[in-house]
């Protein structure tokens, strides 16, 4: 499933090509994703697009007085851009024609992304974002954001990581490659782990998000940037589908065990 920073990556590639541009087409080629798209979508024909913001997961675009699309790419989903004169691939089930001559197209083989259009309002009053965590590269994400969310939790940390009410997101792999780097064993009652530990937690967190976003993204299967490519985060990844492999750091054997229905991987002599 595409994470931040693949979103991110997306969002990057994808604003400097549509921002200013006026929508001149919509095509609907299938509204059975997660959430049906948008009956009003064909109303957006003639907004002009402004910024491509990201919260969490999910992009929005704004249309100005036409409101704003809310886009997830689900577990397989990726926006391209290509000419219109281009064949649509059989998982091409939305496309927003350009004043430019591109051609907006939202691919999903798994059909579990959202691509919806709100016509009024704030779109982070949505009840689909009102209720998310901080973003953790933001000055909101901090060691007392940590505090306060784990008090009284007994859950492994790598699971409460993971949970988009404590902070959005960090998924699974970099949830597990950011308790490596932190020293936190994933499996850790998440009230266990003291405030110097989640200080480096935090910093542990920025720095592979951060470092993942100037890659690229992580390479995913279903997972394509902007331009069709795979993101390239993955080549430094520590932990994440290494089980039996020696650590990069000291050689032990990295473990795998299933938390909260997710593989995860640590290293038993880096991680206490």
């Amino acid at each position: 499933m595409p994470e931040l920073p693949e979103v991110e990556t997306t969002r990057r590639g994808v604003e400097p090509h549509v921002k200013g541009k006026r929508v001149r087409d919509v095509i609907v080629r299938h509204r059975g994703l997660r959430l049906p798209v948008s009956d009003t979508l064909d109303s957006i024909t003639g907004a002009r697009i402004g910024e491509v913001r990201r919260r969490s997961k999910y992009l929005i675009f704004d249309l100005g007085k036409q409101g704003s699309l809310l886009v997830h790419l689900g577990m397989s989903g990726s926006l391209r851009l290509r000419p219109p004169s281009e064949d649509f691939k059989k998982h091409d089930h939305v496309a927003l024609t350009l004043e430019s001559g591109q051609q907006l197209r939202f691919h999903d083989p798994r059909r579990f992304g959202i691509f919806l259009h709100l016509p009024e309002g704030d779109p982070m009053t949505h009840p689909l974002l009102e209720d998310l965590g901080p973003e953790p590269l933001e000055e909101d994400f901090s060691v007392e954001t940590l505090v306060r969310a784990f008090a009284g939790k007994r859950i492994a940390i790598k699971v409460a990581l993971m949970d988009a009410k404590v902070v959005v997101g960090v998924g699974n792999i970099y949830a597990g490659e950011s308790l490596f780097r932190a020293g936190i064993k994933p499996a850790t009652p998440a009230n266990k782990v003291t405030k110097p530990r989640l200080r480096k937690l935090v910093a542990a967190i920025r720095a592979v998000l951060t470092e993942s976003i100037e890659q690229g993204g992580t390479t995913l299967r279903d997972f394509l940037n902007s331009d069709g490519e795979p993101g390239y985060f993955a080549q430094r990844l520590f932990v994440y589908e290494r089980k039996g492999e020696p650590c990069r750091v000291c050689g032990t054997p990295i473990k795998h065990a299933v938390m909260g229905q997710r593989s995860t991987y640590w290293c038993p002599k880096c991680q206490k």
